[in-house]
């Protein structure tokens, strides 16, 4: 609609002002340079591994300018004016070409990686800590997950600081989000959690452009987002609009433009930054305007007017920095800054620019506005100019300290217990905690155990009592003078239990910074999770990408299987043992006995918290077997070579000749006392049976992989030979109180014909003997596999 025409008013001076303590005008312009340079840096990467890169797949390779584009003043604002060496970041998955652009300027990274988006050996896709050549403070890419990553840094910081007073010093903990992030779930689990309230160290900046991957979003609903932060504790800042256009506020007419702005439903607005500069004052007059509006906006030459609805509080540095310095520190802050999606850049505000990449014509309109030679695209800010020095100064004060390792600990490989009365793995667990603090006390003091409120239940009770519960604060227990609890809840800085929430994406995540300590800060923790089993599947994704991060850890499913009978299929796990055995970084245990847990848990704890470690994942049951079964030989000798099969993946229980085994029985954990009676039952009608326990039917499987490679062996690769040697064939009888596929992989080991027996239905309900009959796992189903592979 055309605005009515009316007597010329008085043009107004739109030069942005600066709020009581922000930078001075000088600085500011020096930091817009900056920016305009990380806005080409950023894009030419993108577009250069897109244009200039030979593609014979037909793959794309991708990449984000938009995405880019929209937090390039924040993190400009960041890195060049705000953070100090001993700041953590973590940067949303789509700006990592503008973290590299900024390394870069920073004297992080070296040009040759600019032309290597996206390709081996070059710069991620995404942040990754671990992959990328410069700087990378958090992984991210599974979204949701990165932010909450500094979060939980920061309680793995607290935590290191107070068990270990002379670690180094950390600074803030920052997260810059995009919007859309705020629709995972992940999120909202963690900045529900109480001791987060507490974390003033943590800053939370929310890219809030309003659009997600598909769409321009029709209704964010920032207020409601902001009182949910709010109602947790946090400080809640909100930029939405820029120091230029909250000038015209102030004239008359003023109020109503921004009430009209603020009104427009975000498809509107984004709309109106898509037409000619000369449109957008009939656009928002639109059909109701008053007449002051009128007379404000006709007042505005229409370029101006174009820059000043595009001044959002997201591009407003001198603003954001302002902000900065009134940030609370002494609760978690989030700072909601108004962004355009595509800040800069031809695509700005269109729905469908997630993924767009501008033209071979538009790069060129874009190094004409950041003053760059296209033919020479990572040419250095000219040596002489405030931009370089500042650049030079600030990568100076942002270069950090090499990190000191903490001295070398010696994990035993064993412990002094015998282990006679019946007992179960998850009893066991406990147990070998309560004697770890006795026996090896200084690889006790690096153990931190974390559960989502099922501590007693996997028997950290013990553990808990000997250790205390650590908490951000210390609280008052006021069950301390009851003679009557078992569990002693005493929570406090120094206790080495970490209790959250019914949330196992929360406790898998600070498992996950709990197990980067020692390359963060050069403080070695050892960290162990325990929860139910069935719930590792919830878990999975947020902690295979803690350990893609570098976060060696041990996580505890117990109890597993259908074993727990009378608990019914709500809590059984099927299809656990593939995952572990699937899980990359990551060795997967399940012990039948307790003295192969012992082994086993010690041979992980070794690996957890040093160079070129790995994580551990352990399935636990609570039926009690008894130790008997084990047959543990009583030499000293053979008890160690035990220990050795025991910890590379598995061991003989029978002592025959192997060239007279007719049938071979596998089984793994709590099963094991019917594999072993159906060996007794199958030798009572004359057929010699071998019987198999794995500990570890990953480390079996690799074994297994590995044969005939080229390179160096370690002990332990030849387990598979070992347990089936190639020379005396035999039929296999697998079984496992979990999916059988998992130990079809025998087959190819000699060749041999194969029965896997384990769990594929949903149970119920039951005893445990009517559980293993339900899914023919009992002794009675064992012997019948074995038969019918004999032809019996």
């Amino acid at each position: 609609m055309s605005v009515d025409a009316h007597p010329p008013v008085e043009s107004h001076d739109l030069t942005p002002h600066l709020t009581d303590g922000a930078s001075s005008p000088a600085d500011l312009e020096v930091l817009r340079e900056i920016s305009q340079r990380v806005l080409w840096l950023s894009s030419a990467i993108i577009n250069v591994a897109n244009r200039g890169r030979e593609n014979t797949s037909g793959v794309k390779v991708g990449g984000h300018q938009a995405s880019s584009a929209s937090m390039i003043d924040i993190m400009v604002s960041l890195w060049f004016s705000e953070l100090t060496q001993h700041d953590r970041v973590s940067v949303k998955p789509h700006a990592s070409p503008a973290l590299h652009a900024i390394n870069h300027l920073l004297g992080d990274l070296d040009p040759k990686y600019l032309t290597t988006l996206r390709a081996k050996g070059g710069l991620q896709s995404y942040p990754s800590r671990r992959k990328d050549p410069d700087t990378v403070d958090f992984s991210t890419g599974s979204v949701g997950i990165g932010p909450t990553a500094a979060l939980w840094a920061a309680m793995s910081h607290r935590y290191v600081k107070s068990r270990f007073p002379e670690a180094p010093k950390a600074g803030r903990f920052i997260s810059l989000l995009g919007d859309a992030e705020l629709d995972e779930g992940a999120i909202w689990e963690a900045v529900a959690d109480p001791a987060v309230a507490c974390l003033g160290e943590l800053l939370w900046i929310v890219d809030l452009n309003r659009q997600s991957l598909d769409r321009v979003v029709p209704d964010i609903q920032t207020q409601r987002l902001q009182g949910m932060f709010e109602a947790a504790g946090w400080q809640v800042i909100t930029l939405k609009w820029g120091s230029t256009i909250s000038r015209l506020f102030d004239l008359p007419g003023g109020d109503e433009l921004r009430t009209r702005l603020e009104e427009m439903p975000n498809e509107e607005y984004q709309r109106m930054l898509r037409v000619a500069p000369d449109e957008i004052a009939a656009r928002i007059v639109g059909e109701t305007g008053s007449q002051a509006l009128r007379d404000l906006l006709s007042g505005i030459d229409p370029a101006t007017l174009a820059v000043a609805v595009r001044d959002l509080g997201g591009h407003d540095i001198g603003l954001l920095l302002d902000a900065y310095r009134t940030v609370d520190p002494g609760r978690p802050t989030v700072i909601f800054a108004y962004t355009v999606k595509g800040r800069g850049l031809p695509t700005e505000g269109h729905p469908n620019n997630h993924s767009a990449l501008i033209s071979e014509a538009q790069m060129l309109e874009l190094a004409a506005a950041s003053g760059v030679d296209p033919e020479d695209p990572w040419a250095p800010l000219p040596a002489d100019s405030a931009a370089a020095a500042l650049c030079r100064a600030r990568g100076q004060e942002l270069t950090r300290d090499a990190v000191t390792p903490t001295p070398k600990i010696s994990v035993p490989s064993a412990m002094t217990r015998a282990h006679r009365a019946p007992i179960s793995t998850q009893a066991a667990l406990g147990r070998f905690l309560a004697d770890l603090t006795r026996e090896a006390p200084e690889v006790a003091g690096r153990v931190v155990t974390c559960s989502p409120d099922v501590a007693s239940s996997t028997n950290l009770g013990g553990w808990i009592n000997k250790t205390g519960v650590w908490s951000v604060n210390d609280r008052r227990d006021w069950f301390a003078d009851d003679a009557e609890r078992v569990l002693k809840w005493a929570e406090g800085t120094h206790g080495q239990h970490i209790e959250l929430g019914i949330a196992e994406v929360n406790l898998v995540c600070l498992l996950g910074e709990l197990g980067a300590t020692w390359s963060r800060w050069g403080e070695r923790l050892i960290p162990i999770a325990t929860l139910y089993d069935p719930f590792i599947p919830r878990a999975l994704e947020p902690w295979s990408y803690g350990i893609y991060s570098g976060g060696q850890s041990i996580i505890i499913g117990t109890p597993s299987g259908v074993t727990l009978a009378p608990e019914g299929g709500a809590h059984q796990s099927i299809y656990t043992p593939s995952i572990g055995l699937e899980q990359p970084e990551c060795i997967a245990w399940e012990p039948a006995f307790a003295q192969d847990l012992e082994w086993t848990m010690l041979a992980a704890m070794e690996q957890v918290g040093v160079e070129g470690g790995t994580s551990s994942y352990f399935r636990l049951t609570t039926r009690p077997l008894p130790q008997e079964l084990a047959n543990l030989p009583e030499d000293p000798t053979l008890l160690e070579r035990r220990r050795r099969h025991a910890v590379a993946g598995g061991y003989r229980l029978t002592h025959h000749d192997p060239a007279t085994e007719q049938v071979t029985l596998v089984g793994v954990g709590a099963i094991m006392p019917e594999v072993i009676r159906a060996a007794e039952l199958l030798g009572e009608q004359g057929i010699t049976a071998g019987v198999v326990c794995l500990t570890s039917p990953d480390l079996v499987f690799r074994s297994f992989n590995r044969r005939g490679s080229v390179g160096t062996r370690s002990e332990g690769d030849d387990i598979v030979d070992v347990l089936f040697p190639e020379q005396h064939r035999a039929p296999i009888v697998t079984v496992m109180d979990g999916h059988p596929h998992t130990l079809s992989y025998l087959a190819g080991v000699r060749g041999d014909r194969i029965r896997c027996l384990g769990v594929s239905e949903f149970g119920q309900s039951s005893s445990l003997e009517d559980a293993y009959a339900l899914h023919g796992i009992d002794t009675a189903a064992v012997v019948d596999a074995a038969l019918g592979l004999l032809g019996r």
